[in-house]
Formats: structure tokens, sequence, C-alpha cells
């Protein structure tokens, strides 16, 4: 029993280090420099100016919440429509949707700027025939746009694992109750498929208050989001500690998220990452 515990021990032994230098380590700078001043003493004045950044993180929250209704709108339906679909038919689907997850953020919101830009491949279709061009980059729309874009996949595969895993005997008894298919729907599947509904909004709207780089390149440059804020001001030494203070916020967010995701979901719903 002891040679178990001690090789236990060793196996989690490199996760253990990898969290305390990666994650652990980091949270911890974080927290000094958000409480501490340009000479390294204590102090609050930049918790105090968090003030002055309301507008950017309501800004920040409001486009998280769009993107994640925006997902959970079209991927619910999708994940469900999957679920049913035959065994060959869904590993045709999942190729589809992790495709574009195996090429880098970067490379696929470039590809989305070609496509959406002034000059881009959808503007050129619409003046080919007759029709007005669309100003997509440098919009709320576009930024909105690129988000559901880039994380939609993390909304359907949690709920496609709880809906593959349900009890098919449910529904039929629903059936047999003389329910229609919007109360089987209702009062059956969607319940069931809760934790895997919590879990999806969950990985979709962490990224999408937390993103810069989809902001900067479909907003043009127009659109400030926390994580653009966060990066400007940590390129400024003089204004480090603030950005390390709205980081904390960040942080904070982030964890209140995770543990409302933990308390709400169950064992069935996972996390794929």
């Amino acid at each position: 029993m002891r040679g178990k515990s001690l090789f236990q021990k060793m196996a989690a032994a490199p996760h253990i280090t990898w969290a305390v230098m990666f994650i652990v380590a980091p949270m911890l700078f974080v927290l000094y420099f958000a409480f501490t001043d340009a000479q390294g003493n204590f102090s609050l004045s930049n918790v105090s100016t968090l003030a002055s950044y309301s507008n950017v993180f309501i800004l920040s929250i409001a486009f998280a919440l769009i993107a994640t209704v925006v997902c959970l709108i079209i991927g619910y339906p999708l994940a469900y429509f999957m679920a049913r679909s035959s065994p060959k038919m869904q590993k045709i689907l999942m190729i589809l949707i992790m495709l574009p997850m195996w090429c880098n953020l970067l490379i696929r919101t470039y590809a989305l700027m070609a496509l959406l830009d002034n000059g881009g491949l959808l503007n050129a279709l619409l003046e080919k025939l007759g029709l007005g061009k669309l100003h997509i980059v440098g919009s709320d729309f576009g930024v909105i746009l690129g988000m559901v874009y880039d994380f939609l996949p993390y909304m359907v595969l949690p709920i496609f694992t709880t809906m593959t895993k349900l009890d098919k005997r449910y529904i039929e008894a629903a059936q047999d109750l003389g329910c229609t298919a919007f109360q089987t729907m209702v009062k059956v599947i969607m319940p069931l498929t809760l934790s895997g509904v919590i879990s999806g909004v969950t990985m979709v709207f962490v990224p999408s208050i937390s993103t810069f780089y989809i902001s900067q390149k479909l907003g043009a440059g127009k659109i400030e989001l926390i994580g653009d804020t966060i990066e400007r001001l940590f390129k400024n030494t003089s204004t480090y500690s603030v950005g390390a203070a709205i980081s904390l916020v960040m942080m904070i967010l982030i964890l209140i998220s995770v543990w409302i995701m933990n308390k709400f979901s169950d064992d069935e719903g996972g996390i794929i990452i």
C-alpha cells in the first residue's frame, strides 16, 4: 500500500510542479504588484483607480454575455442534432467542429478578417451582386462574431457529451405519458443536460471576457475591452501595477465562474478542453 501511495505521489509530482510554477506563482506575482507601488511599498492606490475603468469592465462583460448567449442558442440545437445523428454522421460533424481549432487563434482571426474586411471576400461578392458593403470589421458586431466563431466549439462539446450520456428511456417514458416533442425537450432533455450547458457557458464566457486579440483585429482598434486595457497597461512600466490590479479582478471573476460551474455541474457534465 505504501508503494502504491509513493507511486501516486511521484506520478503527481510533475503536475504539481507545473501548477506551482505556471499557475500559482504568476497569481502571487499579480497579487503582489496589485498592492504595491513603483517602489515596492504597500499601496491601495492601484485598486482605487479601478473605478475609472468601469466602462471597460461593463463593455467586456456585455460582449462576453452576448457571445455566450449566441453560442448557447446555436450550440444547443447543434449538439442535440449531433446526439440524435448516426455514429458516422457524429464523427463527420465532430471533425467539422474541431477542424478550426486545429489552427491557432491568431490564424483563425486573420482568416475571418480576410473574409469580412471592407475589401474582403464577402464585400467583394456583395459588390458583384450590386449590393452595398457590410462594414463588419471595426464594429461591435464584428468583435462578437469573432468571439462566437472562435469559442462556439467550447459550447457544443460539453452539451454533446451530456446528451450522448442521456438515458433514452427517460425520453421514451415522457413520450408514453403523452408529452409532445417540445414538452419532452423542455421538461426532460434540458434539465438533464443542464450540467453540460453550465460547463459550456463557463468555457465560453471566461475566454470571451478576457480576450484581447479578437477585439484588436476585428474591432480595428476602435473597441477596447478589458484584455486590451491590461495589455496596454503592462506595456508601460509606470502603469504596470494598475494592470496587475485589473488582472486581479479578472482572476476573481474567472474563479467565481469556475466555482459556479463546479457548484451546479455534476460528474456527468464533464469539461472538454
